[in-house]
């Protein structure tokens, strides 16, 4: 049995990264004995699990040599044509909404615009009226003037 100063020292090593590889399978080995000292009994389970670890084996490749299903990259596919068509129907027809928009607006501001100025011509048509009224009222007295001579 090793003395517990020199595995001390090889734990040391150990943690610091800067041990051997026979270094590494004597700590295995201590670590691997039934009887080892209290004080570094904490480590002992550490260097039990490397010691399985490295005997383990992945045996599933069965899962890996079946073939990949496209069917997701058929499906990216699909979903963005649907989206650049919906896309372009939006861009087309909301621009064809804006343009109606401003056709309206355009065509509310000329429909103001002329029943302002209809206004104003109504108006002057009725100071015209009121002067052609004192002209016929001229003209019935001038006829008055003109018969009794």
């Amino acid at each position: 049995m090793e003395s517990d100063k020199h595995i001390e020292r090889l734990l040391e090593k150990y943690f610091e990264a800067t041990t051997t590889v026979a270094e590494e399978e004597r700590l295995r080995a201590y670590f691997n004995q039934e009887s080892v000292a209290t004080h570094l009994e904490q480590y002992q389970p550490m260097f039990n699990y490397f010691s399985k670890a490295k005997e383990e084996q992945f045996t599933k490749l069965s899962a890996l040599s079946e073939p990949v299903k496209p069917r997701k990259k058929v499906y990216y596919r699909w979903v963005s044509v649907a989206a650049a068509v919906v896309l372009a129907f939006g861009v087309y027809f909301g621009n064809d909404t804006y343009q109606h928009y401003q056709e309206q607006k355009q065509a509310r501001i000329a429909y103001e615009q002329t029943k302002e100025a209809l206004n104003l011509l109504a108006e002057n048509f009725s100071k015209g009226t009121e002067k052609v009224a004192l002209l016929e009222e001229f003209e019935v007295a001038k006829q008055k003037v003109y018969s009794t001579n």
